[in-house]
């Protein structure tokens, strides 16, 4: 059957398929969440969900360095990635060989069509429907707060995420006006940030992992701002995580 992704590629697969390889945690997550852990056989070693997956299934390297050997040797019928988050050489090598499935998401609702995508092309649309209802219905909420912000995904360069990105859609469903007005990640010094004097400061847990030191440093730093430590997943994940985003916000507002 044929099936066109988020970058209008079209792809040709055995419908459904029985040997899927994804190449991104959060839509591995999801694949599992609807109900297809029987049919992934290859995972990246940054696919931490659900607990013990990766010990079940076969790990093909990273998001950004896939070992092809490996890919090969489990014969999958249907890739999945994201443009972001994969390379475009390894892509473009995976797609040569195998039907490769592609996200680009920088919003909410692209994130609702991925799932739909995924589900659509896995045969397990009935599901993907409910869970993109789901989801919906738990981001439907006013935020409590009306803050500036700038959200750190890395120390050395600082890096920040910027506009048209996912991040920026969850800060502002969080309540957070984002303070970053380049596009995407862009790389700026400490100077850069202290005059931007945002209300919070947030630090990520990944891709950086920032810790408590660090929180410490940047608070003698930036007196003026509030420094918080933030699950990253719960701002960059675009999968079936965000089932989980409301209630992360009112322990996060405690």
């Amino acid at each position: 059957m044929n099936f066109k992704d988020q970058l209008q590629r079209t792809i040709f697969l055995p419908f459904p398929p029985k040997r899927i390889v994804s190449l991104v945690p959060s839509q591995t997550e999801l694949l599992v969440d609807l109900g297809l852990k029987h049919s992934l056989v290859g995972v990246t070693k940054f696919c931490v969900h659900p607990k013990g997956l990766k010990k079940e299934k076969t790990i093909i390297g990273g998001t950004k360095s896939f070992h092809f050997d490996k890919i090969d040797s489990l014969k999958p019928d249907l890739i999945i990635g994201n443009k972001e988050e994969n390379y475009k050489e390894g892509i473009d090598k995976l797609s040569e060989k195998y039907p490769v499935w592609m996200s680009d998401i920088y919003t909410l609702e692209d994130a609702f069509q991925m799932m739909l995508g995924i589900g659509q092309v896995t045969g397990t649309m009935k599901k993907a429907e409910v869970l993109v209802q789901k989801i919906r219905s738990g981001l439907d909420f006013v935020p409590k707060r009306k803050a500036t912000a700038v959200y750190l995904i890395w120390y050395d360069p600082l890096m920040a995420a910027g506009k048209n990105t996912f991040i920026e859609e969850m800060l502002l469903r969080a309540g957070f006006v984002n303070m970053m007005a380049k596009d995407r990640y862009p790389e700026f010094s400490l100077a850069e940030l202290k005059a931007l004097a945002p209300e919070y400061l947030l630090l990520s847990s990944e891709p950086y992992p920032f810790k408590q030191k660090h929180l410490n440093e940047f608070a003698s730093l930036m007196p003026q701002s509030k420094i918080l430590l933030v699950d990253g997943e719960m701002f960059s994940w675009y999968g079936s995580r965000l089932l989980l985003f409301k209630r992360y916000l009112d322990f996060f507002d405690q």
